[in-house]
């Protein structure tokens, strides 16, 4: 009766859906394959094939290293990655090329998901964090398919809505196979949701593992100080992440800041680049010079390399988190405004401090963590970001100690990854050796999880 429900909704909701598909630029790319119509690069894929499905930027980008381990743990496998976002199909495709697929992910009409599903025929379906999608869930459970949760976790807001309907949510997480969480907090909450408790682990947050290779400093892929006109004497701040409302009080932070250090350079990078011209609006209001990162190059000699107080607005996906390597400090955006915050590790993979609002729901045991540890510091509002930010760049000492422990915080907590991949090899060999499953048609077990077999 709950699915019955559910579908009348959703499907009551079309015309809303639809008009939200075409109205929305980002949601317009990948139209055909939202509606279920898998475009030619995941057609008549070759099997066993795995599907993951992650739903933008930050979810994407954690997910790399297991799916880095997975290929190369399995190689015979094919990698199917869906996203709903354009800058998680960009993450795809420059952190994954030659690894895996990228597919927009199908609305969850079970028209759509149905197509996807048995165009697909995947061998094993890996949805990351929160992507509980009752109809997709539904039949991939019915087709015996293998469901992991990598990475779970359910915010206080999601949590709040979902135990209005604890009935229906109990039928949807008990399609899953094996369910690893994050955090205590987050195994307790899809347990009370009717998780079975067997199925559900805490093995932590793959974010921990995240240092990307690909900015190292031998990888010659690390932006410069010279690419974003950063002149000798002159000091950075990167604000990234950041949203409508916050850009606002950063930006007046930074003026209050310039008084007393008027070599300070602020990098703001919004979470959402097509908001570009709306937040170079915001600066020229402040009467402070700036410049888009995509002009910099084009622009030497002129302002890319003019002195004096300048914001750049990075208007390029995929550098925010070399950049951070650059900078005095790092805040991270999303935590001004009731948003819930992004990702605070970025910056403390390179040692740096981390800064951030009250607004942390969506990180708020890595947020917890940098403050018990020292590396990074919670602010209330604008002003207080200002004040905190005079005291770091006044005392180089200690902002470098703050650097130091919030990188200690991250190096200590790597390691999720190879326990992920560990629980999914031994989840796929007790699925696929059940009684249950001996007489279905599915792909021989690759050699990879032989193993785990024996």
């Amino acid at each position: 009766m709950y699915y019955w429900i559910y579908n009348v909704v959703l499907h009551l909701s079309f015309p809303i859906i639809a008009g939200l598909l075409l109205v929305k630029k980002r949601l317009q790319r990948g139209l055909g394959p939202r509606l279920g119509i898998l475009g030619p690069d995941c057609r008549q894929l070759p099997q066993p094939v795995i599907w993951v499905h992650a739903v933008s930027l930050g979810e994407t980008t954690a997910v790399v290293p297991l799916l880095r381990a997975l290929k190369e743990t399995w190689p015979q496998g094919t990698l199917v990655v869906s996203t709903i976002t354009e800058t998680g199909k960009e993450v795809v495709r420059n952190q994954l090329a030659g690894i895996g697929r990228h597919c927009y992910a199908p609305l969850d009409f079970p028209w759509a998901v149905n197509r996807y599903v048995r165009e697909l025929n995947p061998f094993l379906y890996v949805l990351v964090e929160s992507e509980f999608w009752p109809n997709l869930l539904r039949r991939l459970h019915r087709n015996k398919v293998p469901i992991c949760l990598v990475n779970g976790r359910i915010s206080s807001k999601s949590f709040s809505r979902y135990r209005l309907v604890r009935p229906f949510f109990r039928q949807v997480f008990d399609c899953i196979s094996l369910a690893l969480v994050q955090t205590d907090r987050d195994g307790q909450r899809i347990r009370e949701l009717g998780a079975p408790v067997e199925r559900v682990q805490v093995t932590g947050n793959m974010k921990f593992d995240q240092m990307p290779e690909r900015f190292s400093p031998e990888s010659g892929s690390t932006i410069s100080r010279e690419a974003l006109g950063i002149e000798s004497g002159e000091i950075l701040w990167v604000a990234g992440s950041t949203h409508e409302h916050e850009e606002e009080e950063i930006i007046a932070a930074y003026q209050t800041i310039l008084l007393s250090h008027p070599r300070l350079i602020l990098l703001l990078a919004p979470r959402h680049i097509e908001r570009t011209s709306q937040i170079e609006q915001v600066i020229r209001d402040f009467g402070i010079p700036s410049i888009r990162r995509s002009r910099i190059s084009a622009s030497q000699g002129e302002l890319g390399h003019a002195q004096g107080k300048r914001i750049i607005l990075l208007d390029t996906r995929g550098e925010l988190a070399g950049i951070y390597r650059l900078a005095v400090a790092g805040f991270v955006g999303g935590t001004l405004v009731p948003v819930g915050g992004h990702n605070v590790l970025e910056p403390a993979h390179w040692g740096k401090p981390v800064l951030f609002g009250p607004f942390t729901d969506h990180c708020q045991d890595f947020a917890q963590l940098l403050v018990e540890q020292g590396g990074g510091v919670r602010v209330q509002n604008g002003p207080a970001l200002a004040d905190q930010m005079k005291r770091l760049l006044a005392d180089p000492e200690h902002a470098e100690e703050m650097g130091r422990q919030a990188f200690a915080a991250v190096n200590r907590n790597r390691g999720v990854v190879h326990v992920n991949l560990q629980k999914i090899r031994e989840m796929m060999a007790q699925c696929y050796h059940s009684p249950e499953n001996q007489g279905k048609s599915r792909p021989i077990v690759p050699p990879a999880f032989q193993s785990s077999v024996k």
